[in-house]
């Protein structure tokens, strides 16, 4: 077989698997940006190898990749934003390769924001083993082949994020699709009435809520709020309909329900643009955290899904 061939064969193994790769990076990583630049990083390295000696193409990429991953994770410059606090996830719309395997509740939780979030107070190491015991199903031995470190030391980082993620749980279970819609149906028609008791009423206790912003240089100041009275308030002024407002977006934008990262979200939508979304977690019928992303370098990848497989009729234009 010339080299021709051979290479062409090769990047067609390399391509099967792509989406996998892209799927154990996004875990990893957080972000379809970042997951994607380690992907092709690894193709680079598989070019360059010397493919006839790799017995196992699927273990050799998936050590390329994790590494990758681990690598960034490491960077001074994680390092930076990671100490501030500034940082979410990139949401992906339902449906999206990215998300990768969802047979079991495991898997489908470690791409939830709310897990996400929680891998950023993880070690890399314990990150990497989580996602690839719980989601990909390798063997401690496989793991500590691919992380080079000991099978003991596996299951001990396994061990210590296993506890972590457990003890974020806002709830035991799934929450029921249907239900969720309600919920959040009943908090946008409380939120464009202007009904804060009621807003308050649909919040847990201990309700948070946490938002970036659209304004240029300012993504990563992240805003807070720790109490359903405060939240209800913040969330009632932003439905509360301007000309300004109309002005600064460039229009009313149309809500619409959608499944992000395997949550209920409402997005924010222009013309085919999506402006903005809020992801909400929910426990036992109530909203325990929302999530506000405007940042449009967060939100690339699922406008481009949203006009792909989106649209539908919008539950309210709330200005």
């Amino acid at each position: 077989m010339d080299s021709t061939v051979t290479d062409r064969f090769d990047t067609g193994r390399f391509e099967a698997g792509r989406s996998r790769l892209a799927s154990l990076a996004y875990r990893l990583l957080g972000s379809a940006t970042d997951a994607e630049d380690a992907v092709q990083d690894a193709f680079l390295h598989w070019q360059a190898a010397d493919r006839q000696r790799i017995r196992v193409p699927e273990a050799w990429l998936t050590k390329v990749v994790t590494n990758l991953c681990l690598d960034r994770l490491r960077s001074a410059q994680a390092r930076r934003e990671h100490t501030v606090g500034a940082w979410l996830p990139e949401p992906l719309l339902d449906g999206d390769p990215m998300l990768g395997p969802a047979e079991t509740f495991e898997q489908r939780e470690s791409v939830s924001l709310a897990v996400l979030t929680l891998m950023e107070r993880l070690s890399p190491l314990e990150r990497a083993v989580y996602v690839l015991r719980e989601v990909f199903s390798y063997s401690h031995a496989e793991i500590a082949e691919i992380l080079d470190i000991t099978e003991s030391a596996s299951q001990q980082h396994l061990h210590r994020a296993r506890r972590r993620v457990i003890a974020a749980r806002r709830s035991g279970a799934e929450v029921d699709p249907a239900s969720a819609r309600r919920v959040v149906e009943e908090f946008l028609a409380a939120a464009s009435s202007g009904r804060t008791e009621r807003l308050v009423a649909l919040l847990t206790d201990d309700a948070t809520a946490v938002s970036d912003s659209n304004v240029a240089g300012l993504a990563e100041k992240l805003l807070r709020y720790d109490t359903p009275q405060r939240i209800a308030a913040v969330v009632r002024a932003g439905f509360k309909p301007t000309a300004a407002k109309r002005r600064f977006a460039g229009g009313a934008p149309a809500v619409h329900y959608a499944l992000v990262n395997g949550g209920p979200a409402v997005l924010f939508v222009l013309g085919d643009q999506v402006v903005g979304s809020v992801t909400f977690d929910i426990a036992k019928g109530r909203i325990a955290t929302l999530r506000g992303i405007a940042a449009p370098i967060r939100l690339t990848r699922l406008t481009e899904a949203w006009r792909q497989h989106g649209q539908g009729t919008p539950l309210t234009t709330p200005w």
